[in-house]
């Protein structure tokens, strides 16, 4: 599958099959694809080359079955201020044709803690409160596949527990979930199966675990002082995901000897700790902090987003 806006390339050769009860997880830097991809699944855009089929159904030919089995939770706070929350879940239902669903509605209001809300306006809740009614929307025709499109960004803990917990539940139950998040440890605890993206190709594709194993360099976590870290150890830096756009200056800020600098190692086998300790005696650093840590879900992206072009 293709998607091209002019001569920009927005998605290129995507090629992913999702099984039925999955938990999928669609991970990428901004402008890799990731919400272009969603956007084609839920019929809000179309491929340029392609096709896409949501439990066996065209998104073009068979819309309306494709759309019946798809529920969307939206990056954007997108709301009816004129109604109140139950209001807006019974006009949902009302969109695939579903009357008398109260009951079902009910289970989804107090799963996701909204049953105090159920009668309040849309305009009076809280921006958290808000998105726990994007997911409901999502859920109330009860579809067997449901996309998370960043479900947590901004939101609290209580929400982020609540929300899970849930989803976890229409997994076990048979529902296949498709999620997109920046909190890489979200995607590592309750993914199967991961997909990278960047600039819009599919650069890894594999079950979780394998992906783990695959890159299974451990990470040496260091406070420095006394000497810049030298620079035969500078391959070794891990440039975190979250700093990966100012990883040029903080890996200047961080061979500074003032201050006990922290830095990150990869190593890929315990004995190398040894060896990067005799180097950092020898070019006068002093070791004021140490940690040894397993690889993680970052670990492995910061690696497969560095090494593919």
């Amino acid at each position: 599958m293709a998607k091209r806006y002019g001569s920009f390339e927005a998605l290129r050769g995507v090629s992913l099959s999702i099984g039925q009860g999955e938990f999928f997880g669609l991970l990428g830097p901004n402008g890799a694809g990731k919400t272009t991809l969603i956007s084609i699944v839920a019929g809000l855009v179309r491929a340029t080359s392609g096709e896409v089929s949501v439990m066996g159904h065209d998104v073009v030919r068979g819309f309306r079955a494709a759309r019946s089995a798809l529920g969307v939770v939206p990056q954007e706070l997108v709301f009816d201020p004129f109604f109140t929350v139950r209001e807006t879940l019974r006009i949902t239902s009302g969109y695939y044709g579903i009357r008398r669903n109260d009951d079902w509605i009910d289970e989804v209001l107090g799963n996701l803690d909204l049953a105090s809300k159920a009668e309040v306006n849309m305009r009076a809740l809280s921006g958290g409160m808000k998105r726990r009614v994007l997911v409901a929307q999502a859920l109330v025709h009860r579809p067997p596949v449901i996309v998370l499109d960043e479900p947590t960004a901004g939101v609290d803990v209580e929400l982020r527990q609540t929300l899970w917990q849930f989803i976890r539940r229409l997994n076990a139950d048979g529902h296949t979930i498709v999620l997109t998040t920046h909190y890489l440890e979200e995607a590592q605890e309750l993914c199967d199966r991961i997909a990278m993206l960047k600039h819009g190709a599919v650069v890894a594709l594999d079950r979780t675990s394998s992906l783990l194993r695959r890159f299974a360099a451990g990470r040496l976590q260091l406070r420095l002082a006394g000497a810049p870290l030298p620079a035969v150890l500078e391959p070794l830096r891990i440039v975190e995901a979250a700093a990966a756009p100012e990883a040029a200056a903080a890996s200047e800020t961080a061979r500074q000897p003032a201050g006990g600098a922290r830095v990150g190692l990869r190593i890929d086998d315990v004995g190398e700790v040894e060896a990067i300790l005799a180097t950092l005696r020898e070019a006068g650093c002093r070791v004021e902090e140490m940690e040894l840590a397993h690889t993680d879900l970052e670990d492995v992206f910061v690696r497969v987003m560095k090494e593919t072009r």
